[in-house]
């Protein structure tokens, strides 16, 4: 069965190659002595077809006595038809069914990201009664109960590490990179993955309560209100399209000329007015797209042109979000460094963790390839310990209360029992970042926050090494939330970079959302008005200015079209128009509009 949704996408597709086709005619002026018109049969049926459903909604918006923007259009398109005027026709539906059909399926994509997200949820959890275990749906697990999660599965239950210890990848809830170790105590989150060791659980909050539940409600609850926004040339057609339809009969009732009457009808509501935006419109997104930044539509173009604050996230926005060496320094050992990174890196060949990948990477990119150890075992909180040709090496963190040095992850390597030295890793800054941040200064948003899940010693690092001044650290997603409804609260409309499932609620609730969407989750991307598809942070600000002149450009635009309308109109009632003189300076309307929307495609950048 076909949904609404396809068939309008077959409709719109159907229709749109019909107008092109059509235009193509209607251009060429030697087959303007034909008595058919060859336009024609193309343009009148992509008008019926694009503007069915532009129909159905203007007469359901009439039978709750109101005079929608759908209204205009089907007003305009079957006086252009009545009148003879079939370019005009179909320009005014298709282009109009276009814009529609995108904001659908913008919105689509959010409720199938949503619902991706719910699925890597488990649906059962084992738990503990006694000395037996049963699988029961997560549905029915009782905060207070004891879970058990096995090295490998999702964590089905917030709560408290009641036994055992393990890392746990919570990348989806902070967005921090590194793994986090959990021993008793500790809190755990739902749809997080335990890596290694073997957890009992105390659950506390199951089902709608969990992290992940209340990061999926706070998007719907931001998407449902951006999508209930009236658009601007909505609230002016509460008032013109009323006003034109009045005044055409008014005219009709006084002089009983409906040529006449619809003439006014339609120039009042010229192809240049609906047009004028979408030209515009198309052309920006188009030019952003070729430089690797993708735009939802207008109102998220209007959106962009006017922040004034702008937050980022840490890891995979201003950083790569993966781990590299960046240090190795010998301790009580007679040897050098790269014997230790040697050492290391084979005794981390079978490990799965991203610390030891990244020592194993680095050291194989240094050193060449290197052997696997003989015997390999992960002591959960602790690290590993492998046998290479009977000696023995241990990759092992420090002490819980040691502090992190210059924001980087340190571990210590001992061999036959001796301390050998340590590796220190960290998350590197990307090398534009700095860059980015300067430009957007330079662009006008002088508040540019930091606000990430990390921890505030490698937050601090990444900020001064970028430029940014002012800090959050440490947050779950409902606290960058609430920085974000704090700075709205202001009166500001900010602009938020984020790439992970915790970003998703603050990229919907933003102003401006903004994902890297190369390494960015299937729903920060959905909840985003922004993608950042290549790696060049640069392309925001230049993306910022790009989104201000494509305002202007569409204030020009609408400005053309009212121009044309009261002097069409004037022109009609004071008897110095007529259709065909009225419809040249229709055309040539168009035209201007469209010249102008275009200048956007031809500047690859934009200055301030």
């Amino acid at each position: 069965m076909v949904t609404r949704t396809q068939w309008l996408r077959l409709s719109t597709t159907v229709a749109g190659v019909l107008a092109a086709v059509g235009t193509l005619f209607w251009y060429t002026s030697w087959f303007a002595d034909l008595v058919i018109r060859v336009d024609a049969l193309f343009l009148v049926p992509a008008t019926l077809i694009a503007g069915a459903d532009i129909a159905r909604r203007a007469w359901h918006g009439l039978r709750h006595r109101s005079f929608t923007i759908e209204l205009l259009v089907t007003l305009a398109a079957l006086g252009a038809l009545v009148l003879g005027e079939y370019f005009e026709a179909a320009a005014v539906t298709v282009l109009f069914a276009l814009g529609g059909l995108l904001e659908n399926g913008a919105m689509r994509r959010t409720r199938d990201a949503l619902q991706n997200l719910w699925e890597s949820v488990p649906s059962t959890a084992t738990v503990l009664l006694g000395d037996t275990e049963r699988q029961i749906p997560v549905r029915e697990v009782e905060p207070g109960s004891v879970v058990l999660v096995r090295p490998g599965e999702r964590i089905p239950v917030d709560g408290r590490v009641l036994k055992g210890s393990s890392s746990i990848d919570e990348s989806t809830i902070t967005g921090e990179s590194v793994p986090r170790e959990k021993q008793v105590d500790d809190e755990v989150f739902t749809a997080t993955v335990n890596q290694e060791g073997t957890l009992h659980l105390v659950a506390e909050r199951v089902g709608g309560d969990t992290a992940v539940a209340r990061i999926i409600a706070r998007v719907e609850d931001a998407q449902d209100s951006r999508s209930n926004s009236a658009r601007v040339i909505e609230r002016f057609s509460r008032f013109y399209t009323p006003a034109v339809i009045l005044a055409s009969l008014v005219y009709f009732l006084v002089t009983g000329n409906v040529h006449v009457a619809l003439t006014l009808l339609v120039v009042a509501c010229p192809g240049a007015l609906v047009i004028a935006t979408p030209v515009a419109v198309i052309s920006a997104i188009g030019a952003s797209a070729r430089r690797g930044v993708l735009i939802r539509g207008g109102a998220e173009l209007e959106s962009i042109a006017g922040i004034s604050v702008f937050a980022t996230d840490k890891t995979g926005t201003l950083t790569t979000g993966a781990l590299t060496v960046q240090n190795v320094s010998l301790k009580d050992w007679q040897g050098d460094a790269d014997a230790v990174l040697r050492l290391a890196g084979i005794a981390e060949g079978p490990s799965e963790h991203p610390i030891g990948r990244a020592i194993r990477r680095y050291a194989e990119t240094r050193l060449g390839p290197l052997p696997l150890a003989d015997e390999f075992a992960y002591e959960p909180g602790r690290g590993i310990r492998a046998v290479y040709k009977d000696t023995t090496i241990e990759v092992l963190k420090p002490d819980r209360a040691s502090p992190e040095t210059q924001a980087m992850t340190v571990v210590n390597v001992h061999v036959a029992g001796q301390r050998a030295g340590t590796i220190a890793l960290a998350d590197t800054v990307r090398p534009d970042a700095a860059e980015a941040v300067g430009q957007l200064r330079r662009a006008g948003l002088s508040r540019i926050l930091l606000v990430t899940g990390d921890n505030a010693t490698v937050a601090s690092a990444v900020a001064e090494a970028t430029g940014i001044t002012e800090v959050h650290a440490g947050l779950l997603p409902e606290a960058k939330l609430s920085i974000i409804h704090d700075i709205q609260a202001k009166g500001h409309r900010i602009a938020m970079l984020g790439d992970g499932i915790n970003d998703a609620p603050s990229l919907a609730a933003a102003d401006v959302g903004i994902a890297m969407g190369a390494a960015g989750s299937d729903l920060a991307v959905e909840s985003a008005d922004m993608v950042l598809m290549s790696e060049h942070l640069t392309e925001i600000p230049n993306a910022i200015l790009r989104a201000r002149r494509t305002i202007r450009v569409i204030r020009e635009n609408l400005g053309i079209a009212l121009a044309t309308v009261l002097l069409l109109f004037t022109g009609v009632l004071m008897g110095e128009i007529h259709m065909a003189g009225g419809m040249l300076v229709h055309q040539l309307s168009i035209l201007i509009v469209i010249a102008n929307g275009l200048r956007l495609r031809s500047r690859a950048t934009c200055e301030p």
